[in-house]
Parts: C-alpha cells; structure tokens; sequence
C-alpha cells in the first residue's frame, strides 16, 4: 500500500512538474531530454524602458552593463547585472539579461523590472515607436510578469527575490544566493 501511495505521489509529481521545466522526452520532443537549471523565479509588476543615451523621453544614456541598447536588455533595482533568464506574460515567452538598473521610485510600488521596450511591445501585442521610444497600442504602463532566473550575473546585487532600489542591494555583493530551486528532473 506505502509503495501505492509514493508510486502515485510520483506519477503526479512528474505530470505536473515543480518549477514547469521538465518534460517526458519522446521521439516527438527529442528537445525535452535537455533540462533548464532554475534558481528563481515567481512575478512581479514590471515596466519598460529603452535608454539609448539619445536624451529623448526621460533617456539617462547607455544601460549600466555598458552595452548598447538592445531588445533583451532589462533593468532591475537588485539583482546583479549580467543575470539571466526569461518572463512570461499571458502565455508569450521572452528571454532576458540584467543590463540596467531601475526602474527607481516605481520598485517601492512593487515594480521590480524595466523591460525592453521593444519585448514589452512584443509581450503585450503593442508597437514600439523607435521616434518617441514608447509602446502604443497598449492601455497599461505596467503589467504582472513571472519571470524564471537561469543565471546569475557575476557582480554586486541580490541574488535572490528583487527588492527596492532605496534598499541599495544593488551595490553589495550577496554571498548568500537563492538555492537552486530542485525539479524532478535535476534528481535523475
């Protein structure tokens, strides 16, 4: 009966999965053999931005990682640039490094990213204007995402849940990260 119950409690654990990353390979999804490692994740109100040191819209000059504006770039108040990872917004998927910081006075609301304006647009089925460096076509400045971290960057911040800018996180070093967060899949 004990081995009926963990069998089943198994099966269930491997239908629905822990952190939405494993999946059964299958001649049909050779793909699915490979596994993702997380080490965080969970949701947060998120902006957009695109600082590409124009001076146009509020543009504070080049992101803090020291490369160019790019889609893919986003903004966080503490985790460590370079950081890596994706979100997710009403089923659309997009993949994401830590290149910035902020957004600033909007992460004590509990906006805790600065996306791209150009994957906000994409996230949100609206258009990015590359003259007024703005999303149109949609109603929301800010929208709820969950996000998954892959890799953490090597430098100062928080590596673990994001916190408000005025917490300064951004300029210590953690030498206590987030634990990995454990799949069926990292077990085998």
């Amino acid at each position: 009966m004990a081995s009926s119950i963990v069998g089943a409690a198994m099966v269930c654990t491997a239908v629905v999965g822990t952190a939405g990353t494993a999946h059964a390979a299958s001649p049909a999804r050779p793909e699915a053999a490979s596994t993702e490692r997380v080490l965080l994740k969970g949701s947060t109100k998120a902006s957009y931005f695109w600082d590409d040191a124009s001076g146009r819209q509020g543009d504070t000059g080049l992101p803090a990682i020291g490369k160019p504006m790019q889609k893919g770039l986003f903004a966080s108040p503490s985790w460590p640039l370079g950081t890596e990872g994706y979100v997710v917004y009403n089923g659309r998927k997009a993949p994401f490094f830590i290149g910035d910081r902020g957004p600033g006075i909007p992460s004590e609301s509990g906006v805790m990213l600065d996306i791209d304006g150009k994957t906000f647009a994409e996230l949100t089925g609206g258009d990015f204007d590359d003259s007024s460096l703005m999303v149109t076509g949609f109603g929301a400045g800010h929208i709820k995402v969950d996000y998954v971290i892959t890799k953490w960057g090597d430098g100062v911040g928080k590596k673990n849940y994001p916190v408000p800018f005025s917490a300064g996180a951004w300029g210590v070093y953690d030498r206590k990260p987030a634990k990995p967060i454990v799949t069926l899949a990292s077990v085998r």
